[in-house]
């Protein structure tokens, strides 16, 4: 099963990595991105296995997410692995229903 990356999700990559360029090291910021990454990649194998993500689940698709590090990868599955968001779980979860 492929993973796709929804344009939200590209620009939530792209803004943790320059945010751990500026605020730690280019190091850093690509060991973080590259996890977050891998993780998704690692859905191929076990689209389900993310748990339902309880604030998003009056919604049309059926979000479900993992965590890698500090990030929720949100994501629903029908003929591909749709990668939603990289949320930040140190905010505030009602910025979630932006999603």
């Amino acid at each position: 099963m492929i993973v796709f990356w929804t344009n939200e999700a590209i620009d939530d990559l792209e803004n943790i990595f320059y945010y751990y360029l500026i605020e730690a090291s280019r190091e850093t910021a690509y060991r973080i991105v590259t996890e977050i990454m891998l993780s998704a990649d690692r859905l191929q194998a076990y689209p389900e296995s993310g748990q339902r993500e309880e604030l998003l689940l009056g919604r049309k698709q059926k979000y479900r997410y993992i965590v890698t590090g500090n990030y929720k990868l949100i994501y629903w599955v029908d003929e591909r692995i749709n990668i939603a968001s990289v949320f930040d779980c140190r905010q505030n979860p009602v910025k979630m229903d932006l999603i």
